[in-house]
């Protein structure tokens, strides 16, 4: 249910059972997937809601995602990043061949980061779909002005107006930087069509987690030990995480960690500090990677592993005996993050 939302609350319960019950001979005849049954639930839920403006995130890719039957607006490609490349192809170009797929006839489209590895798979598409492109750095300049754990400052500019503006969000890191970058060229684009005050801008960048219920994106939960909590289940997402939490500047780091089993680890641990201790768990799903499999990449990448299992196991655990000057990450997977989240929420509760 979390991942639909309106105004940030989830959907109930009594729709999903209802939207299940309704469709399941349907379900049981065609066998789709799990994620195309939620993007089917996800639409009949915003047509209830009446909402004025959905916010589609694909699944998988683009061209291929059950996603791409809508015709939006505007189209927004973040960055190509090397993820689940036995289904999107081994070279940035192939990945970045599928991501464009959501690029439509006369629908502008915003990419997020520019790479120059891709710059002419986006441009190819959107000249032979006869739309217009902007890279969101053209639309808009960001400067940090401040950042610390849990807290961005940045000032902006846009091509509409010469102002500087000042924004603040728990946002944090540097890829965060390009995110809101790439938000603001966008609401900055359809202007035209969405006025959006700089006021309700402002508002919303700072309270992304309580508008929306995004979560598990370098959340900082506590400060004496530093408790950050990411989904950085890729090459790229690991990097920007250790970019930001400069993990060894601290002398005792424990990280949780967890996988899928169609993930392959190994080229995520070089980026791992070498100094930390890691408490190894499986996500509670089917395609969670089990913890023996895990613990040998480890062994073989020479980092200190121990076998916990559950995620709630390697939670206890890795909290355990930290000192107040420590970091604790928990990361590997969303699934892990979205297990973590809910017992830390419990722990921290009790505990004030």
């Amino acid at each position: 249910r979390e991942r639909i939302r309106v105004d940030g609350v989830p959907c109930s319960e009594v729709f999903v059972v209802d939207f299940v019950d309704t469709w399941k001979d349907q379900i049981k005849s065609i066998q789709p997937s799990f994620f195309e049954i939620t993007v089917a639930m996800a639409f009949a839920y915003f047509r209830e809601k009446q909402c004025d403006i959905c916010i589609i995130e694909t699944g998988l890719g683009g061209r291929l995602d059950s996603t791409n039957i809508i015709q939006p607006v505007i189209s927004v490609i973040t960055n190509i990043g090397w993820d689940h490349m036995a289904l999107l192809g081994d070279t940035l170009p192939q990945i970045a061949g599928e991501k464009a797929g959501i690029i439509k006839s006369g629908i502008p489209v915003v990419i997020g980061e520019y790479q120059s590895d891709v710059e002419q798979v986006f441009r190819q598409k959107a000249a032979s779909e006869d739309t217009s492109l902007f890279y969101a750095r053209e639309l808009v300049s960001i400067d940090v002005v401040s950042q610390d754990p849990g807290q961005l400052k940045i000032a902006y500019t846009s091509w509409l107006d010469e102002q500087v503006h000042e924004l603040s969000s728990s946002l944090w890191g540097k890829f965060q930087h390009a995110n809101i970058n790439t938000v603001l060229a966008t609401l900055k684009l359809l202007q035209h069509e969405w006025p959006v005050s700089d006021d309700a801008l402002s508002q919303g960048i700072a309270h992304v987690h309580l508008l929306t219920g995004f979560r598990g994106r370098m959340e900082v939960l506590g400060t004496s030990p530093l408790l950050v909590v990411d989904c950085a289940h890729n090459k790229d997402g690991i990097a920007a995480l250790m970019e930001a939490v400069e993990p060894d500047t601290f002398e005792q780091v424990h990280v949780v960690f967890g996988a899928v089993q169609d993930k392959d680890v190994t080229p995520l641990l070089p980026l791992l500090p070498r100094h930390a201790s890691y408490f190894l768990c499986r996500p509670d799903i089917p395609r969670g990677m089990q913890v023996d499999q895990l613990a040998q990449a480890f062994q073989h990448a020479e980092l200190s592993a121990v076998i916990c299992g559950s995620v709630d196991n390697a939670v206890q655990q890795a909290i355990t005996d930290v000192g107040t000057a420590g970091l604790i990450l928990i990361c590997g997977s969303i699934f892990v993050a979205a297990e973590a989240l809910p017992l830390l929420d419990k722990k921290k509760t009790y505990e004030e």
